[in-house]
């Protein structure tokens, strides 16, 4: 059995600097924090896939630090276009798979309670899409073919499309690449994904790939040709992997913000109510 819990997209600004002026990512981040933690029952870890910071900033990184070493189990994170590996490798040493190296890519694999997660890293640096480069694809080709447990992927820009267009212009460049290294392998149960502040779901090399809404703002779903680059103020929530032999895995979606409830579907039974014989 394993639990996982997915969040992604901090953009985590300078101390006193909102995100784009309107967001306080770091706020919005904090309030992540005690939700993950109490959780019950609490995952095995959390996977981050990328944009921990807005502009890769060493003042961005020291804030990630400090709100990420507050979460009671393992945090594994990857870069996304918004950080910089080398960046990444060197503000965040100390948490799992800082050391990897792969022609300058951080990409490496975990255990996950009965899972094996297998993280990449899609950041070029300067720019907004994604690729993963012929080394990682061989390096990641090596990794599935060795073990056949159930396995996660992650990687920052999404493969698949998600009819964003502004989005899916900044996508992943080797996409098709990445379906041919996968494709035959039949044990992985999910792609975990970030990049498009969204919570979305979509099918790619025969594979479920599940793209996390961001923990601060989110992207404006607009699937019109050229809809124009727009961010809203929904509610922040993240996405839980839960894996068992007899179900595989799961994903629920769960909100950081609290709202009213529980309440007993069944708490009038028994009760008379003004009218009931009328």
């Amino acid at each position: 059995m394993a639990l996982i819990a997915h969040i992604t997209d901090l953009h985590l600004r300078p101390r006193g600097l909102a995100c784009y002026r309107v967001s306080d990512t770091n706020m919005l981040a904090e309030r992540a924090i005690p939700a993950l933690n109490g959780l019950t029952p609490r995952p095995d870890a959390v996977v981050l896939t990328g944009d921990l910071t807005d502009k890769s900033d060493p003042r961005e990184y020291a804030l990630a630090r400090q709100i990420l070493s507050r979460l009671a189990m393992p945090v594994f994170m990857i870069p996304g276009n918004h950080d910089g590996s080398a960046d990444m490798r060197r503000e965040m040493s100390g948490f799992p798979g800082m050391d990897s190296d792969v022609e300058g890519k951080l990409c490496y694999t975990a255990e996950i309670g009965n899972l094996r997660l297998i993280a990449l890293d899609t950041n070029i640096p300067g720019k907004p899409n994604g690729e993963l480069g012929t080394p990682q694809l061989n390096w990641l080709s090596d990794r599935l073919s060795e073990d056949n447990r159930p396995t996660l992927i992650a990687l920052h820009h999404p493969p698949a499309l998600s009819g964003i267009q502004h989005m899916d212009a900044i996508g992943l460049n080797d996409a098709g690449a990445l379906a041919e290294v996968i494709g035959p392998h039949q044990h992985i149960q999910r792609l975990l994904c970030g990049h498009l502040h969204r919570p979305i779901i979509a099918e790619f090399a025969g594979k479920i790939m599940t793209l996390a809404p961001s923990t601060g703002h989110q992207v404006v779903l607009d699937l019109t040709e050229d809809g124009p680059p727009m961010f809203n103020f929904e509610p922040p929530a993240y996405f839980l992997h839960h894996h068992t032999p007899q179900a595989g895995t799961v994903t629920h979606m769960a909100y950081v913000e609290g709202y009213p409830g529980p309440h007993h579907f069944f708490a009038d039974e028994g009760v008379s109510w003004p009218g009931d014989d009328a």
